[in-house]
């Protein structure tokens, strides 16, 4: 593909990558914009303010773009027959069977009527089993008693990554099988837990910890030598930052809750990886697969999974101008209608364009601030498009 990225664009990206680094702005940025063979990078800044210079293979802690992932591993168990996309979960998680649904969300948890069928596999990935961060909770004028129950539990579900505080895969799914469902399974779109229940689900299919599950199904094939649950070499781990009356305070260091390994490897939100790591992941679904996943598997994962009602019910505020396919958005609407990809809400983001066969992957050490990516994300994901000769 002759002139895949035209220079005026290139020098576009570069100067919003510029434009974004600051002590008081973003302390540092990895920027990857990439079509067919030709990539670019823009490493700027600092891992830390005042500290080493940012690098290429610098790691970052990814939050929620570790979701996806988890959904690759999932359709990999699929495909070696360990599981079934529509199956129950009882099988393999019988703390999840027989489940009772709060009549009100924000109900008190003894208040419940029976689920009116089982929770499947394909409820997991598509976020409709129902447990999960909805809106409501967020402007509440009180704690919910769910909410109230799983933060006491430690379960990690509903608010930020904490892999200090969540306990092993088997406390943890005994505790969030002793709550009640917030929604009956299938009836709307609720985010997160989906993909942390896939963990330990994905761990109990194939017999091994969750981590091996993608240490031999995605890491090793795809060579993401760097991506894990902790940073082996900390030296290379930005420093996470969130904004405060202050300035920019230091939400976890090099040496932090990222630095062990955790107890619970959350399939939601606990990964750390680099720029060309998830480059190589988004070139496996561009490729149809290639030897870790079939084409139909890919289509899946990358395509609209909700209905109307499922979105229309949960997916507000969270999903504006996008659906769900498996643990990942899908861009359902304007010019860029088909892409796919999230966001990591310590500071990153991944989209993928198939029709356009683009990927533009921005990892900062800043945390959002509001469930929208920050500018910089959109800067940056405009400039690429604009380099499209």
């Amino acid at each position: 593909m002759a002139d895949q990225l035209s220079g005026d664009g290139l020098e576009r990206f570069a100067a919003a990558a510029r434009g974004h680094v600051g002590d008081d702005k973003v302390p540092g940025l990895v920027a990857l914009v990439a079509r067919g063979d030709e990539v670019h990078v823009q490493a700027l800044g600092t891992l830390s303010i005042g500290g080493e210079p940012m690098r290429r293979d610098t790691l970052f802690r990814i939050a929620s773009m570790t979701k996806p992932v988890t959904a690759a591993a999932t359709l990999a168990l699929v495909g070696e027959n360990l599981l079934s996309v529509d199956e129950p979960v009882d099988r393999l998680l019988p703390e999840l069977a027989n489940r009772r649904v709060l009549r009100r969300m924000e109900g008190p948890l003894d208040d419940t009527v029976p689920a009116t069928r089982a929770v499947t596999v394909r409820d997991l990935l598509t976020f409709t089993f129902g447990f999960g961060a909805v809106l409501e909770m967020f402007m509440a004028a009180e704690p919910w008693p769910v909410v109230t129950a799983t933060e006491e539990m430690h379960l990690g579900t509903l608010g930020p990554p904490d892999p200090v505080q969540q306990p092993d895969p088997d406390t943890w799914i005994a505790a969030l099988g002793s709550l009640p469902l917030m929604a009956q399974p299938g009836d709307r779109w609720m985010y997160n837990t989906g993909a942390s229940v896939l963990g330990v689900l994905l761990a109990r299919a194939a017999g091994v910890l969750f981590g091996e599950v993608l240490r031999s199904r995605i890491f090793e094939p795809l060579g993401m030598a760097d991506t894990a649950f902790f940073a082996s070499d900390t030296d290379r781990l930005a420093t996470a930052y969130v904004a405060s009356a202050e300035g920019l305070a230091v939400r976890d260091p090099s040496d932090g809750a990222w630095s062990v390994p955790p107890a619970f490897g959350d399939g939601a939100s606990g990964l750390v990886s680099t720029v060309d790591d998830l480059l190589a992941f988004a070139r496996m679904l561009l490729g149809g697969g290639q030897s870790v996943l079939s084409r139909e598997a890919v289509g899946d994962m990358t395509r609209d999974q909700l209905t109307a009602e499922q979105l229309h019910k949960g997916g507000k505020g969270f999903l504006d101008g996008r659906s769900w396919a498996y643990c990942q958005s899908v861009i359902t609407e304007g010019p860029r209608e088909g892409a796919f990809g999230w966001n990591g809400g310590f500071g990153t983001s991944w989209l993928v364009d198939p029709g356009r066969d683009l990927t533009v992957i921005v990892l900062t050490q800043r945390l959002f601030e509001s469930s929208q990516p920050p500018q910089v994300h959109v800067d940056l994901q405009d400039a690429a498009y604009a380099a499209i000769a």
